[in-house]
């Protein structure tokens, strides 16, 4: 584990009955896998999330690129509100409805080639969402390039209506307009989190969006590997968090 000392100060932090914690999960709860379903949960990690959440008062989040049903596959209740899909999807609170943004549906076109890329680049692989699609070439980065090449072609024909994103050895092709930006600011609309300061964590492109909301709301954005060098230190922080932390949090 790492020193406490390397840890950013928590004079940063708004207090516990104030904070709203928001997190990444890949890269950022979890260490980067080969596959999205390889990830592995660290041992102690879903108690830290608990203790954060009751010391927080419930304003405990998870906002990510997955689809809710993969968060609650590895963290069960845990969270108290999930944002999927890059804000796409976002359940509010345990038990609710899932709310899905009004979306145009990707081109059936598009998934037909992806499937045909896939087939002729051994270790690219074709994630299929409802909204859009994510083409991963960490098995294969000499194939990174061409599909970005591919993917802005795609967009390009859409005027506008969706995007490319680049993620970590990733295109992700989505809907323009909604973003993880969106998704802080929809979830500090209502309780637990209204009224609150958003402390938002990632580690990726696509967590900048909502590291921008968190601060224009009035809370702070953190990013590994800038305030934390990898996912280990940044679970060491929560657990050091959830422990007491030190006289700022009542340790």
């Amino acid at each position: 584990m790492s020193k406490i000392s390397s840890f950013p100060s928590l004079d940063r932090l708004p207090p516990p009955a104030r904070a709203a914690f928001l997190l990444d999960f890949d890269g950022t709860l979890v260490d980067i896998a080969p596959t999205p379903e390889s990830v592995v949960v660290a041992p102690g990690l879903l108690d830290t999330l608990r203790r954060l959440r009751d010391k927080c008062g419930d304003a405990l989040a998870v906002i990510s690129g997955r689809p809710i049903e993969q968060i609650d596959h590895f963290l069960g209740d845990v969270p108290y509100a999930v944002a999927g899909e890059h804000g796409i999807a976002i359940r509010h609170a345990p038990g609710q409805a899932i709310e899905r943004s009004a979306l145009p549906p990707v081109p059936a076109a598009w998934f037909e080639q992806a499937d045909r890329l896939a087939q002729a680049h051994p270790g690219v692989r074709i994630e299929r969402k409802k909204a859009g699609l994510v083409l991963h070439y960490r098995g294969a980065p000499d194939a990174g390039p061409m599909l970005g090449r591919i993917a802005d072609e795609w967009v390009a024909t859409t005027g506008g209506v969706f995007h490319v994103q680049a993620a970590k050895m990733a295109w992700e092709i989505r809907p323009a307009g909604v973003d993880k930006g969106h998704a802080v600011e929809a979830l500090m609309q209502a309780a637990p989190f209204a009224g609150r300061a958003p402390v938002f964590v990632g580690d990726d492109v696509t967590d900048e969006d909502g590291i921008r909301m968190a601060v224009q709301l009035g809370g702070i954005g953190l990013r590994i590997p800038v305030d934390f060098p990898d996912p280990a230190t940044f679970r060491a922080w929560l657990a050091h968090l959830a422990q007491g932390g030190n006289d700022a949090w009542g340790g």
